[in-house]
C-alpha cells in the first residue's frame, strides 16, 4: 500500500468505526486521524491496521482495537495543559495519540523489547512529548507525580491503589477491571472527600500483570 491508500482507510476508520459509532470529541477524532496507526503494527499486519480490531503486536500482547482507543481517550476528557500517566505503552500508538491532546506523556511498559520499539517508534515520527518507561505500570510514577490523568490498557482485578494515590485532585483513572476473560471500563475521579467511581463499557484487554495486577 501507498501512503495514500493508508490515509484513506485511516480518514474511513474514523469516520465509521470512531466516529460513526459515538465518539464526539473534536480533539480525539483530528489526533485518530493524524496518527498512523500503521507504523504501529508489526509489517505482516499492515494490511489490516485500519480494521476494527486489535491486533498482535508481539510478546503475547496487542494494539487495541481503534474504537475503544477513541472511547477510552475521550473519556478522559483531556485538556492541552495536562499530564497524563499511560500504563502499558505496547506498541506507542496510544501514546501517539495522548501526545497530540496534552502537554505531557509518561508511559510504563513492562516487556523490556516493547518499551524500547515504541520509544524508537516514537522518535522517528518526532513525537517529543512521551517517555517511555520500562517497568511495573501497577506501580505507577511516583517520582513524576501527580497526574491529570492516567490511562491503563489491560485488564486488572481492580483498579491499582498505587495509580489512585497518583491522581491530583480532579484528576481521572480509567481502568479496564473484572477478571481475565472480561472487564468493563472503571472511570475513577478523585475529590476532595476521595474517589467516584463510574463503570463504563465491556471490554477484554490483556491482563495487567504486576505488583497491584494480576500474578505473572
Amino acid at each position: 500500500m501507498i501512503d495514500s491508500d493508508y490515509e484513506r482507510d485511516r480518514a474511513d476508520m474514523v469516520a465509521r468505526q470512531i466516529e460513526g459509532r459515538g465518539v464526539r470529541d473534536p480533539r480525539v477524532l483530528d489526533a485518530m486521524r493524524r496518527i498512523p496507526r500503521h507504523e504501529f503494527v508489526p509489517e505482516i499486519e499492515r494490511a489490516h491496521a485500519y480494521e476494527d480490531r486489535p491486533l498482535p503486536i508481539g510478546y503475547g500482547q496487542t494494539i487495541s482495537q481503534p474504537y475503544m482507543v477513541g472511547v477510552m481517550t475521550e473519556a478522559l476528557k483531556l485538556t492541552p495543559g495536562d499530564r497524563v500517566l499511560e500504563v502499558g505503552t505496547g506498541s506507542g500508538y496510544q501514546a501517539a495519540i495522548l501526545s497530540l491532546l496534552v502537554a505531557k506523556v509518561i508511559s510504563i511498559e513492562r516487556i523490556s523489547e516493547l518499551a524500547a520499539g515504541a520509544d524508537a517508534k516514537l522518535r522517528s515520527l518526532e513525537i517529543n512529548n512521551v517517555t517511555v518507561l520500562n517497568g511495573d505500570g501497577t506501580l505507577g510514577c511516583p517520582e513524576k507525580a501527580p497526574f491529570d490523568a492516567i490511562i491503563v490498557t489491560a485488564g486488572g482485578p481492580e483498579a491499582p491503589e498505587a495509580l489512585r494515590r497518583q491522581l491530583c485532585i480532579g484528576g481521572r483513572l480509567l481502568c479496564p477491571v473484572g477478571p481475565r476473560d472480561g472487564q468493563r471500563l472503571s472511570l475513577i475521579t478523585r475529590t476532595p472527600e476521595g474517589y467516584a467511581e463510574e463503570p463504563g463499557v465491556g471490554c477484554v484487554f490483556v491482563p495487567l500483570i504486576g505488583s497491584e495486577g494480576w500474578p505473572n
